[in-house]
């Protein structure tokens, strides 16, 4: 692959986005066998410009997911590993005492990177966590009284294990709701495990995949998807479907701006990896659960009955009606 440093990056089309697209997902899943759907979501976060979350028991392949990324892109990669004795000075970076020139010499922290990774991000105190607010919502640090920029594109892996785990401490729906999107991984298929055993893990193929894309390719992806259009019938699917969260009765939180926001960003990678110059309901539909699940509260009396945030979303995605013309 040639330095884009040193050359022009080929104009983005509908060809090469897609072809980009598939060429990152494919090199993930060298390392990450039979998780395709969890794949694809996390590319399109990436090129989406959002944060990722992956929760799920420990063992199945989140930091793997994330290293696979990070290696698939050309950039710089940083990552935390959030214990209960983390301060904010170990994510953002402090300033120390030059003895030669006797001033104080900011440090920057693993944060000023393309791709961020923390690991098990609920194990840190709450002040650590919100370290990362500033970062995920305005890609720039306030550090010692002064502002810095980080790298585009700049994505945060999160990984966290499940709550009722010992030693975790839960996120703020404030922070929650900078992620773009909460996966699982999921145990593997039976096939995909036998492969995993075969090759006694192999945690070598994680630190020998080759990038293949830059981080210049990301960031014009990125900028790509705003030309993909958007109707007004789709922007009113949108807006009927937060209306719909927000009035439900099972649920005391319903779909923010931000949200909506994001899941528009997330359809509009969706169809330019399709090829299409347009957005389609499918587009919606599919993301809606990763995009939303984990910002919406249900109701405590709801989730006494066994209620939970997914299936009162998809009750939502099937009472509210889909546009079916005016789509392009």
């Amino acid at each position: 692959m040639s330095d884009s440093t040193t050359t022009a990056a080929p104009t983005m089309t509908p060809e090469r986005f897609s072809e980009l697209f598939a060429r990152m997902c494919r090199n993930i899943a060298e390392v990450i066998r039979g998780k395709d759907d969890v794949i694809g979501l996390t590319v399109v976060c990436l090129v989406a410009q959002g944060h990722l979350l992956l929760e799920d028991v420990p063992g199945v392949g989140k930091t793997s997911l994330a290293k696979a990324l990070a290696r698939t892109v050309h950039g710089v990669f940083g990552r935390v590993q959030f214990t209960p004795d983390l301060l904010p000075a170990d994510v953002v970076g402090t300033s120390v005492w030059n003895q030669r020139d006797a001033t104080f010499e900011f440090r920057p922290g693993p944060i000023f990177s393309n791709i961020l990774l923390a690991d098990e991000i609920n194990r840190a105190s709450p002040k650590t966590q919100s370290a990362l607010l500033e970062a995920m919502a305005e890609e720039q640090v306030t550090a010692d009284g002064t502002t810095r920029t980080l790298p585009d594109p700049f994505m945060v892996i999160a990984t966290q294990n499940p709550l009722e785990h010992h030693g975790t401490h839960p996120l703020p729906e404030s922070q929650l709701d900078r992620f773009l999107m909460k996966l699982s991984m999921g145990y593997p298929a039976r096939a995909d495990e036998s492969a995993i055993l075969e090759r006694d893990g192999d945690h070598s193929r994680v630190s020998t995949l080759a990038p293949v894309v830059s981080a210049r390719d990301v960031a014009a992806m990125s900028s790509f998807c705003s030309s993909v259009h958007v109707a007004p019938a789709i922007t009113a699917y949108l807006l009927d479907l937060a209306e719909a969260t927000r009035s439900h009765p099972q649920l005391q939180l319903g779909m923010s701006p931000r949200a909506g926001l994001g899941l528009q960003r997330a359809a509009r990678v969706r169809a330019a990896a399709s090829r299409r110059a347009y957005v389609i309901p499918d587009d919606i539909k599919a993301l809606a659960l990763p995009v939303l699940a984990h910002r919406v509260v249900v109701q405590p009396g709801a989730a006494i009955q066994g209620a939970d945030a997914v299936a009162v979303l998809q009750q939502v995605l099937t009472a509210v009606p889909v546009p079916t013309d005016a789509l392009r």
